[in-house]
């Protein structure tokens, strides 16, 4: 089993693949200030097993929504979730790559997308999805952020490496304005959207993981991987989180 296919196996039923929540999602939607009457065409791109998705459907009652997620697995959860919620005629899943969406130009009223825009930068997402907006259409991300202006050398390098885009709010607005949007809201992930919701879960199933690849190498190299990451969290969770951006079309 690839490095890959394992990373899939550890986040395949968590209902999370990051941070986040679904008051925080609910809270972006009001600031969004959407006409929530309407029957809106939506986007929730890198959707994973479908958190917001779920979210977005229950709150926007005449949308429909195509979430998008590379892997497929993550898209059958989904479906099972959106069947068993009497939601499934809401909502359209499609395997694809975020870079190569299959939306004709304009002809979206609500591009979502919870912390997954890194996969191609955000710089590169927000103006490569800019044209399957309408005019007046709203873009709803959440981008790993510094929170400060300054931060220690350990945690500046370990993020140098891993997202080189990470920046301040000031400079993902900055983007924002520059490739035709205007800023409508922003806010901060709190801590147990980090904590509870997204590294609980998948700590409690390192032990499971474990014992299901035999305590392999690869498997093992993953969970240390992750415990890193976690333990970066709780030493340096004062420094960055996830920003959530709300921003409309102009033109």
């Amino acid at each position: 089993m690839t490095d890959y296919q394992l990373l899939i196996d550890l986040h395949m039923n968590t209902k999370r693949q990051g941070p986040g929540g679904d008051e925080e999602t609910e809270l972006a939607l009001k600031l969004a200030k959407i006409d929530r009457s309407d029957p809106l065409k939506v986007a929730d791109i890198g959707c994973g097993t479908g958190a917001s998705t779920i979210v977005l459907a229950q709150h926007l009652p005449k949308a429909h929504i195509t979430a998008v997620d590379l892997l497929a697995q993550f898209l059958v959860a989904l479906e099972e979730k959106a069947q068993n919620l009497g939601l499934a005629d809401k909502i359209t899943t499609h395997a694809g790559s975020m870079a190569a969406l299959p939306f004709d130009e304009e002809s979206l009223d609500l591009i979502w997308s919870e912390g997954a825009i890194y996969n191609i930068g955000f710089t590169r997402g927000v103006k490569d999805w800019q044209r399957f907006l309408k005019v007046g259409g709203i873009l709803v991300v959440s981008e790993i952020t510094w929170i400060t202006s300054s931060r220690p050398d350990e945690i500046q390098r370990y993020w140098a490496q891993e997202y080189d885009e990470i920046d301040l709010a000031s400079a993902k607005m900055g983007i924002l304005e520059q490739n035709g949007y205007a800023p409508m809201g922003y806010f901060v992930l709190p801590e147990y959207c980090w904590l509870e919701n997204y590294y609980q879960p998948l700590q409690d199933r390192f032990e499971a993981f474990l014992n299901r690849h035999d305590h392999g190498q690869a498997a093992r190299a993953i969970v240390a991987a992750e415990k890193q990451e976690i333990e970066l969290y709780e030493r340096y969770k004062s420094y960055y989180s996830y920003g959530v951006y709300i921003a409309r079309k102009l033109n």
